[in-house]
């Protein structure tokens, strides 16, 4: 085996940074890797760039941002791991042309998520938070006055994916009625029942909460005109994402009393550090919670999440299994014994594969296992032979047109 074209898992550098839970850590590191930075915080322009101009693996949460100049800086980056549901802080499709898989873990912090929607519900019910402010300015406020219990009462999910069907149990389990939209189909649990459109919903709904991803059909999805066809003195909870809501057209119905209050946990801006200011008009609002965007932030989800996304990218480094990357060909090939694996990322246009076969055939290599996957952009190889791997057939497969990247991998 040709071990001057693989790299030993000791010389392998990984640069975890914003406080990654240290299971992560401890996990790379009973799998060899033991060359692993932990940092506590997240890092911008040149700083960034310096820390990981040598690594080979880069773990995030939601304030590193990976744009342009840091892959232009990164030339040894082999995958990058978002250790967090969301992946808008990687440009994705900037990190597949470099043939850098992305990893996340978008269900890991469900229950976190959904338990703190459920607290917040009752919070809001019984006016709970706007006693405790009037409590902290020294106010006596018992009253049964716009209390309420949750039993009975009518919890509207707008999205009802893994978070939002989680709710969904433990908002029946309350004794509420539950009811949901989906842009896709699905199956209730228990006894909730699918309405057909948003409007429908939100009309019926006394708490309306909302789990849907940040894309274009969302972006403003709670705007001035939706947030009035919600019901009288309901409450709005987005614990999604905060491209979601209009906060402005959100502050004016709570002020002008069609909202009874709200709960958010996620902003369309929100500050890049604790030492920052927080700035939104729903700020001296007694009926609002605003929570820093909490919603996954509990040691539990933490800890699963270090497991969840430490383990793929070991699995893509050990083996070049691609499975759970949000950016790349779904690819996972079994280990032949006595093989030497290749791995060969490439642009997706006809005739590569063939190529690439060619090769192998004219330079007499005999091919144990192989496995294509392919996207609308990427194709990726995985490549078991039984001859030892030469620079000759290195040089010939990294030279194949459309080649993005190709390597050694054992």
């Amino acid at each position: 085996m040709s071990q001057e074209h693989s790299l030993k898992k000791d010389k392998i550098k990984i640069v975890l940074f914003e406080g990654i839970h240290p299971l992560a850590v401890e996990l790379f590191k009973e799998h060899g890797y033991t060359n692993v930075e932990r940092l506590t915080e997240a890092r911008t322009g040149d700083a960034l760039a310096e820390t990981i101009k040598d690594a080979h693996v880069v773990g995030v949460r939601s304030r590193t941002q990976l744009r342009e100049p840091v892959f232009q800086h990164a030339k040894k980056l082999m995958a990058v791991g978002c250790f967090c549901i969301g992946t808008n802080q990687v440009d994705l499709d900037l990190a597949a042309t470099h043939g850098i898989p992305v990893f996340n873990a978008p269900h890991s912090n469900t229950r976190s998520v959904a338990e703190l929607v459920i607290g917040q519900t009752i919070m809001l019910m019984r006016g709970a938070f706007a006693k405790s402010m009037a409590a902290h300015r020294h106010e006596w406020t018992k009253s049964a006055a716009d209390s309420h219990e949750v039993r009975s009462k009518t919890m509207g999910i707008v999205g009802y994916g893994h978070i939002g069907s989680q709710v969904s149990i433990l908002a029946e389990a309350m004794g509420m009625r539950v009811i949901y939209h989906d842009l896709v189909a699905k199956l209730p649990l228990g006894l909730a029942r699918a309405k057909r459109d948003l409007e429908s919903l939100l009309a019926e709904a006394d708490v309306t909460t909302l789990h849907v991803p940040d894309d274009k059909t969302t972006r403003n999805l709670m705007d001035r005109d939706h947030i009035k066809m919600m019901k009288k003195g309901a409450y709005l909870i987005n614990a999604s994402r905060g491209s979601v809501v209009d906060v402005d057209a959100l502050a004016e119905a709570i002020k002008e009393g069609r909202l009874r209050g709200a709960a958010v946990d996620v902003f369309p801006t929100e500050p890049k550090s604790n030492k920052d200011p927080f700035q939104s008009p729903l700020v001296g609002l007694d009926n609002v919670i605003l929570t820093p965007h909490i919603g996954g932030s509990t040691l539990e989800a933490q800890e699963n999440i270090g497991n969840e996304v430490a383990g793929r990218l070991i699995a893509f480094s050990d083996t070049g299994a691609t499975e759970g990357a949000v950016n790349f060909p779904q690819v996972n090939l079994p280990i032949h014994k006595g093989s030497h694996r290749l791995l060969h990322i490439h642009q997706n246009k006809p005739g590569i594969l063939r190529q690439i076969n060619r090769t192998l055939a004219e330079e007499d290599i005999n091919v144990l296992g192989q496995y294509l996957g392919t996207d609308n952009h990427i194709g990726y190889v995985i490549l078991d032979i039984e001859k030892s791997v030469s620079d000759r057939l290195l040089t010939l497969l990294k030279g194949v047109d459309g080649t993005i990247r190709s390597r050694l991998l054992y």
